[in-house]
């Protein structure tokens, strides 16, 4: 059966998926770029991200290979697509990852303001969806074909899926670094009250790998 995933989401020790101040020089915010140390020296990383050879074969690769694996569409938010805000001022914007896209299968991208289907080479499709995440989930899925759908972020499109106890798995990399602001994932959230708990962890050097489940 399709579930719903979250994979290789990284937080810092205090709660934060992502840093204050989001822009093109940050696209992660201020300082949220160094969360991910444990997964841009993986092979995976490099093949599938960066289009370059080499990388580690270890712990924290097997995750982000495992992330990858099964996967039929994505389900993204506005702010993990691009800086760009409001309504869509021309149809330059197409994504930070350039014409190649790593997702290689269809993209359902959560906003306000409508815009046309953006075909990307590599089987990559970016459609925008404006009535909201049960409507991105439904089209994601039937995309999928019966493989799984997942959210690829950023924190708020995480914690809408999260609320509605929608999201069957996560596996959250805790960077062992401090943010100290920025977009927390779990503030207001009663995880356990949601149903879910923490099924497995895993320690590296960069990380320690956090499985959790709904019960």
């Amino acid at each position: 059966m399709s579930k719903l995933r979250v994979n290789a989401f990284t937080l810092s020790l205090d709660g934060y998926g992502a840093g204050p101040d989001q822009s093109l020089a940050n696209p992660l915010g201020v300082g949220g770029e160094d969360l991910h140390k444990w997964m841009i020296g993986t092979r995976t990383f490099r093949q599938m991200v960066i289009g370059k050879d080499g990388g580690t074969t270890d712990v924290d690769d097997g995750f982000a290979v495992r992330s990858f694996e099964n996967v039929g569409a994505w389900i993204l938010g506005r702010n993990m697509f691009g800086p760009v805000r409001g309504e869509w001022p021309d149809d330059n914007w197409k994504g930070w990852w350039g014409d190649n896209p790593p997702y290689h299968v269809p993209v359902f991208v959560l906003t306000h303001h409508k815009r046309a289907p953006i075909v990307m080479e590599g089987g990559t499709t970016f459609y925008f969806v404006t009535d909201g995440i049960h409507s991105a989930l439904e089209q994601a899925k039937a995309a999928a074909n019966g493989k799984d759908v997942r959210v690829g972020g950023g924190v708020s499109t995480v914690r809408q899926y999260l609320k509605e106890k929608l999201i069957d798995e996560m596996h959250l990399a805790i960077s062992p670094m401090l943010l100290g602001s920025g977009e927390h994932l779990f503030a207001g959230l009663d995880m356990l009250k949601l149903g879910y708990r923490c099924t497995n962890q895993v320690a590296t050097a960069d990380a320690t790998h956090v499985m959790i489940g709904r019960v």
